[in-house]
């Protein structure tokens, strides 16, 4: 097992930064690009470019997560690290493993609702959801790097549904459109957007998950991991959002 998991690790830092690569190309510069071209040019180059970038987006997005899942059973589940000293696996720790991988569910359920109209409401009850499967995972014994761990691999797992199952589709749709000369579903253009800007704001709290043991003096003991980790969330949040006004402000020549 210990000789699967640098190689693991290695693949998945590669395939990441192929999938985060090209998330940050779609939102911080082929966004703002795409409003300032034609039908006619979009006709041409969409066809052509997207099909491509979005190829090494969704593999870049499975080989990631399956990687990830990898290192994570030889490491945290036949290693032991995500529980926290003399504790065992029990229905509670199952129940823990459950919501990290099933979460992506709850997510699309909650965001698909039109049972709450307003989208800060829906993530604010997103947020405190993932602060509750944190507290559930405290009290089925995960170490603070299992805890880390899981928030990361649901987010993950969020993310990946997203591209395959949610901006994938859509985008087939959009770019067999303009590639016909026609207007695109403007439905489908939303959701696909919507998708992948909450990819990009899931995916900086998901990069701090994946540098794992390097966070453990992260924060002061007294600081319990629920709220510390709740804080680079709100604050990986908080850059992303600052990072989306810098990407409208930047031009070409």
């Amino acid at each position: 097992m210990s000789y699967l998991d640098p190689y693991l690790r290695w693949i998945h830092i590669i395939a990441g930064i192929v999938w985060i690569g090209h998330l940050y190309f779609f939102n911080f510069v082929n966004a703002p690009f795409q409003t300032t071209i034609g039908g006619d040019v979009k006709k041409a180059v969409n066809p052509e470019l997207l099909p491509r970038a979005l190829w090494w987006f969704r593999w870049g997005a499975a080989w990631t997560w399956i990687t990830g899942v990898l290192m994570a059973m030889i490491l945290f589940y036949h290693g032991r690290l995500a529980l926290e000293g003399e504790a065992s696996w029990s229905i509670a720790a199952l129940v823990a493993i459950l919501l990290t991988f099933g979460g992506f569910l709850v997510y699309d359920m909650l965001i698909s609702s039109e049972a709450i109209g307003d989208v800060k409401i829906k993530y604010a009850v997103g947020f405190v959801l993932v602060v509750m499967v944190m507290l559930i995972m405290r009290w089925a014994g995960f170490s603070y790097r299992g805890t880390l761990i899981h928030v990361g691999a649901m987010f993950g797992t969020i993310m990946a549904f997203n591209v395959w199952f949610r901006i994938w589709p859509a985008q087939q749709k959009i770019i067999t459109a303009v590639k016909n000369g026609e207007a695109p579903d403007a439905k489908l253009v939303a959701l696909a957007g919507l998708r992948s800007r909450h990819n990009t704001y899931l995916s900086v709290p998901l990069l701090f998950t994946m540098i794992n043991q390097h966070t453990v003096t992260a924060f002061p003991d007294s600081v319990p991991r629920e709220v510390g980790l709740g804080i680079i969330i709100l604050v990986g949040w908080h850059v992303v959002w600052q990072l989306y006004k810098r990407s409208g402000a930047v031009k070409g020549f």
